[in-house]
């Protein structure tokens, strides 16, 4: 019942076209019981009496009958399958919107393939269900109900000998039907996992070649996809049960019908013509029937692909506040501020107190896993502090709207994103809206301009799927010109330089420190003659600030950040 009113529900914005299609299935039922009906003069007029006059008239109302049929078919069947299609259009719109708006944390719990799957191949089993089985359910129960009114009309006893056994048989099609619920289930993950194993490999090629992998991702493709065909098999075999079951009721039905129907005929208690045009309506009535079982079992199929579309939906959104934040005026701060990650037992970061002021640089350091990125996540509110809070001017960012804050950050990150877009479209997104003199002028100003010239369509070439078709150092700088478009008052440079040469790295750094100019800059690098030049420098170690100082402090003051840099400088003595 559940699973009904939940169809009617996404239903809801097309019930009038819903409503036509039905009117219209009851005109084809009415339709259908006007054959059955059309079989009694046929035979007693046509073929007993050969009555020329009536052939005439018969065989025309059959051809008014058919094409009537045909074009009230042709519409039902138009208006649920454009109905079937905007509810799934619907659905994926839905949990794609929805999908954004979910907190950092979840997109750790199900892989990329998972989610994807769930947009489209669990919205695309609801494309069939009301092109098909919803328009079954209205013409197959409205012909069930007319055809059995004209057999009662007919004869009530060789109806009732006909339909006595459909109950029992409906009965064991429900129970079927739930196993078919649970294999349903266990298909729909299957694929999801292939899906998975898709998207997996092919954002992953390079690696999978690079240490010749193909015959084993392949195999692993193989399994997954025998399991998916395993479970296909499974649910074939219970809907194909089904149809076995009301083929044998079906067939006791009629043999009986016509068995003790011929010795009505025999006895002349009913004529030739009423006994063919009741077994016609009889032989209608099993058809509709089979395929109402064909309707269970689709509905039961598609429960399994909607409790898991609901599963998502019920997911909870990112906390949203209502304060709106248009800059930095002062100072930003960390307020005995600790995180821990879902999956994990310990603190990434443990009593965080710290004050940024307007303007100031400030260093992030220390060993992988010392919770730096973590840090700077905490201030785009892509994570939620466990315990204490961030303020920007004393207003705490858990009650500002989420795309005011935001729009005060812009990220350059070591994970570089491009869209499979043109090089515009990748700078412009930045900023909305912006005109060409500013897209110029931001590539410039990341040293992007004169290589995106040399592309073969200059800014309007396509990068590829995260820029597959630019070297490492030409996707960071295409990285910071969005950066630099979008002209934040707040900065997170993470690794920003990490995949530039030498000499492009010189030239970068002098646009950052441009950039930088009068922004709260919170700059996390590996290599310790990137941040010399920071206003201040935070050192962390296991999630907790372990020292804060210049670089000329911190060196003298021989603690872990004089490890690190003696550490880098031995390195790179060892490389030359």
């Amino acid at each position: 019942m559940n699973f009904l009113k939940r169809i009617l529900n996404l239903s809801r914005p097309y019930w009038g076209r819903i409503a036509l299609a039905g009117v219209c299935s009851i005109i084809v039922s009415g339709l259908n019981g006007s054959l059955a009906w059309l079989a009694k003069p046929a035979v007693d007029k046509v073929f007993v009496e050969k009555n020329s006059e009536a052939l005439l008239l018969i065989s025309s109302a059959i051809l008014v009958v058919y094409l009537s049929r045909g074009i009230f078919s042709f519409i039902q069947s138009y208006l649920m399958r454009s109905a079937g299609a905007k509810i799934v259009r619907d659905i994926r719109n839905d949990l794609y919107h929805h999908t954004t708006g979910l907190p950092m944390n979840f997109f750790g719990k199900d892989s990329t393939g998972a989610m994807i799957s769930r947009i489209i191949n669990d919205a695309g089993a609801f494309q069939g269900l009301l092109a098909f089985t919803i328009k079954d359910l209205f013409v197959e129960s409205c012909t069930i109900v007319v055809l059995i009114g004209v057999a009662m009309y007919m004869r009530w006893d060789l109806t009732l000998i006909a339909i006595i056994i459909l109950p029992l048989a409906l009965y064991a099609v429900s129970r079927l039907g739930k196993r078919l619920k649970n294999v349903s289930m266990r298909a729909q993950e299957k694929i999801s996992q292939i899906t998975e194993i898709l998207a997996e490999s092919f954002s992953g090629i390079k690696i999978i070649k690079s240490f010749c992998r193909e015959k084993d991702e392949v195999s692993r493709f193989r399994d997954k996809n025998q399991d998916f065909y395993r479970e296909l098999m499974r649910s074939t075999r219970i809907i194909e049960a089904t149809s076995l079951m009301m083929e044998f009721v079906g067939g006791i039905g009629i043999a009986f019908v016509f068995l003790y129907g011929g010795k009505l005929v025999i006895k002349s208690a009913i004529t030739p013509g009423e006994f063919f045009s009741f077994l016609t309506a009889i032989f209608m009535i099993y058809t509709p029937a089979k395929r109402l079982v064909g309707v269970n079992n689709s509905l039961q199929q598609a429960k399994a692909p909607l409790e898991r579309i609901d599963k998502l939906l019920a997911e909870g959104k990112e906390a949203e506040g209502r304060t709106e934040i248009k800059e930095i005026n002062k100072d930003l701060s960390f307020n005995n501020v600790s995180f821990r990650y879902e999956s994990t037992k310990e603190d990434a970061l443990e009593n965080i107190n710290f004050r940024a002021k307007k303007g100031e640089i400030i260093a992030l350091v220390g060993k992988s896993g010392a919770g730096k990125t973590t840090f700077v996540d905490l201030i785009s509110r892509f994570y939620n502090p466990s315990q204490g809070t961030i303020s920007i001017d004393g207003t705490d960012i858990s009650s500002v709207t989420l795309q005011s804050l935001r729009s005060l950050i812009g990220i350059v990150s070591q994970d570089i994103i491009l869209f499979n877009d043109t090089v515009r479209s990748n700078i412009a997104y930045g900023k909305t809206g912006a005109t060409e003199e500013e897209l110029i002028s931001a590539a410039r100003a990341a040293f992007a301009h004169d290589f995106i010239l040399e592309l073969p369509q200059g800014y309007n070439t396509f990068t590829g799927e995260r820029g597959i078709r630019l070297s490492g150092g030409q996707k960071q700088r295409l990285s910071i010109a969005r950066a630099v478009l979008k002209n934040p008052p707040i900065l997170v440079l993470d690794e920003a330089t990490s995949s530039l040469d030498s000499a492009s790295e010189m030239m970068v750094q002098k646009a950052l420190e441009t950039l930088m100019e009068g922004r709260t800059t919170f700059v996390i690098a590996h290599r310790l003659s990137t941040v010399r030049r920071a206003d201040r420098i935070i050192v962390l170690d296991k999630g907790r600030i372990v020292e804060t100082g210049t670089h000329s402090e911190l060196l003298e003051s021989n603690g872990l950040y004089k490890k690190l840099h003696d550490l880098q400088f031995d390195d790179s003595k060892t490389d030359l």
